[in-house]
């Protein structure tokens, strides 16, 4: 389950429109497979999960503000911190300084790096001429005038059943071929349901129109005649690909609610990568046979979201096909002199920073994904179950509390999901598993929660093994390649001898994600892996799992991550409820962009930068500040702040 985000302050950004459709209930989103069976995660994706804490807009009075904050605060209290995931070490020796993450949603921009290398940004919001074809085919004027007018009524009432004749006779005079088939094509086109045929009689030729099915035709032309609800010119292409700006909306809730008002599946949409809630955030989604012009009409009713920069295209979107994201941050309330921002940025630049699975990746509960993760990985099922339904500390919905309680007494299936008003959260899903197949058939039931969110969890468990295993790495042997590390050759791995190592740098170094499909490094930090599964009572040998699904081939993953495109100013402000960033949507609406005072009141670090896929904005954040990220943590520095 992602991370949940520190409580939103006094803030409703977005479209001016009255009303916003109700989302369906929010469920935990797993990281798409690489290729080689390796987590993928596309920019960071922060998102309360089906068991955390509804983020609402504060009140305009301080007092009731700060008691949102403060009772946050505690229920987090029980929540992870970095050092619970194995991230630990820091690649610069800059001094830190503190600053606060996220305060409002719109200091976390996320701008998707297409495919082609282009920043997608919301520019326009018209029609594509192409969508406006006329959906019938026109008849040729060569067609039309080989009828005259009293053929042309005579073939109108015969096409109707009005005529009394069973079918009416075209004297060809100027008999050529072509002129026949001119003659054919005309009344096959302008009046379905009738057939033609060439007679000659006494010397001369007609054509002869006819019905080909009778009464039945009539029915075939009436249907005809109604408009073609699912007509798709042949010369579009089937997708209709569109940017999507949102805000503070996850993206598959922004697509439940398009699918809503569109009456479709969720899955007729495609998408590079999911995308933060807690944020703005705008992306490429494609769409089957939808016209531009049902998605335009969509922008007079949502709130927070915009559709727009439509075009038609033959192919829909594949998870991980994007280049990256492009990020722009605003830490507020920064510590830091000018001298600090600088030399830690100019680090950031430089040498990047470690590639660790951010926080997001590992729940904001009492109950880590990734010891569900490791219980799946283990085989014992009555474990999973219990780590998922068995009542926990911290931050959790009301009906979910009830839910846990009404298990943990009764043990009953059914009796603890009527406890949820919403049954397509994880714990519904299972509970309804359980139901149907009773607790001896654990694996059945557990096989009803979607297969993402189920590889999640032991996705989560390698994250943690390998940000694990990194800070043991980074701790054993600094910031060089050394003997027995492993670099990439191509997709396969390659142990380095101890001349490679010296022309090779840190950058180049990968490390494994446990798996039957890698190998380790050959340096003592390569054997702790055994080490540290040895004592989760996992056998590293046997990666392969009875349930296929839950097998992990592994993967390999850079140790660091330089950005591109860093860029940064100390920004000086005197309203803390302004955004401090100009957005697409702004930018569209001719809003003007937000304004500086050079003696402000606040200081702030805006930052930008682009980042590959399967790396964590927070990570590179954390870097910076040396600070850190975890939700707990940032709390408590809201906490201090607003108080």
């Amino acid at each position: 389950m992602a991370e949940s985000e520190p409580v939103q302050v006094g803030e409703k950004r977005g479209c001016p429109e009255d009303e916003e459709e109700d989302t369906p209930s929010k469920k935990p989103k797993v990281e798409e497979d690489q290729k080689n069976g390796g987590p993928h995660h596309d920019g960071v994706k922060e998102e309360p999960a089906s068991d955390g804490v509804k983020e609402e807009p504060a009140s305009d009075g301080e007092e009731e503000e700060e008691e949102v904050v403060e009772t946050f605060a505690d229920m987090m209290k029980h929540g992870l911190t970095e050092l619970d995931v194995g991230i630990l070490k820091y690649v610069s020796d800059h001094e830190g300084f503190s600053g606060i993450l996220k305060e409002r949603y719109s200091d976390f921009v996320v701008n998707e790096i297409s495919k082609q290398g282009k920043i997608v940004h919301l520019d326009d919001l018209s029609i594509p001429p192409e969508a406006e074809e006329v959906p019938e085919a026109q008849p040729q004027p060569e067609d039309a005038d080989v009828l005259t007018e009293e053929q042309k009524k005579q073939l109108g009432e015969l096409q109707l059943f009005k005529n009394k004749e069973d079918n009416v006779s075209i004297e060809v005079m100027d008999d050529t071929k072509e002129k026949r088939t001119l003659v054919h094509k005309a009344i096959k086109t302008q009046y379905a349901g009738l057939e033609t045929k060439t007679e000659e009689k006494e010397g001369r030729k007609f054509i002869v129109a006819y019905h080909a099915a009778g009464k039945k035709a009539l029915a075939e032309v009436k249907a005809a005649a109604a408009p073609r609800k699912h007509f798709w010119p042949k010369n579009r292409g089937s997708f209709c690909h569109f940017v999507l700006y949102k805000e503070n909306k996850d993206t598959m809730d922004a697509i439940n609610v398009l699918s809503k008002f569109l009456r479709l599946r969720p899955n007729m949409f495609s998408y590079m990568g999911t995308k933060d809630k807690r944020a703005i955030t705008v992306q490429e989604i494609a769409v089957l046979k939808i016209t531009a012009e049902r998605l335009a009409h969509l922008n007079k009713c949502l709130m927070n979201l915009k559709l727009g920069n439509f075009c038609y295209k033959n192919h829909p979107l594949k998870l991980g096909e994007l280049q990256g994201n492009h990020f722009t941050v605003i830490i507020r309330n920064i510590s830091g002199t000018d001298e600090q921002v600088s030399q830690a940025l100019s680090s950031l630049k430089q040498t990047g920073f470690i590639n660790y699975y951010g926080m997001q990746r590992f729940g904001t509960t009492a109950v880590p994904t990734q010891q569900v993760g490791r219980a799946i990985l283990k085989n014992n099922w009555k474990e999973v179950v219990d780590l998922i339904l068995k009542p926990r500390p911290g931050a959790e919905k009301e009906f979910l509390v009830r839910c846990r309680e009404e298990w943990a007494k009764t043990q009953d299936p059914e009796a603890a999901l009527k406890k949820l008003p919403n049954k397509r959260c994880v714990e519904g899903q299972l509970l309804r598993g359980l139901s149907m197949y009773g607790q001896k058939n654990i694996v059945t039931a557990f096989a009803l929660i979607p297969r993402n969110n189920r590889l999640m969890y032991i996705h989560s468990y390698q994250s943690v093994v390998w940000n694990t295993m990194v800070s043991r790495r980074i701790e054993a042997f600094g910031l060089k390649a050394v003997e027995g590390d492993l670099v990439l050759k191509g997709t396969t791995a390659h142990v380095l001898s101890a001349e490679e190592a010296e022309s090779c740098s840190i950058h180049d170094v990968v490390m494994p994600l446990p798996g039957f499909d890698v190998i380790y490094p050959t340096h003592p930090v390569g054997k702790g892996y055994r080490e540290l599964l040895t004592a989760d009572g996992l056998d590293i040998d046997k990666m392969r799992h009875k349930v296929k699904d839950y097998s992990l081939a592994g993967a390999y993953r850079r140790i660091l991550i330089r950005p591109s495109d860093v860029s940064w100013e100390v920004i000086q402000y005197d309203d803390p409820r302004i955004s401090l960033v100009h957005s697409d949507f702004e930018k569209m609406e001719n809003k003007p962009a937000p304004v500086f005072n050079k003696e402000g009141k606040y200081r702030a670090l805006r930052m930008e930068f682009s980042l590959p896929p399967s790396t964590y904005a927070t990570m590179a954040i954390r870097e910076v500040l040396k600070l850190d990220t975890s939700i707990k943590k940032q709390t408590q520095l809201n906490t201090t702040w607003f108080n």
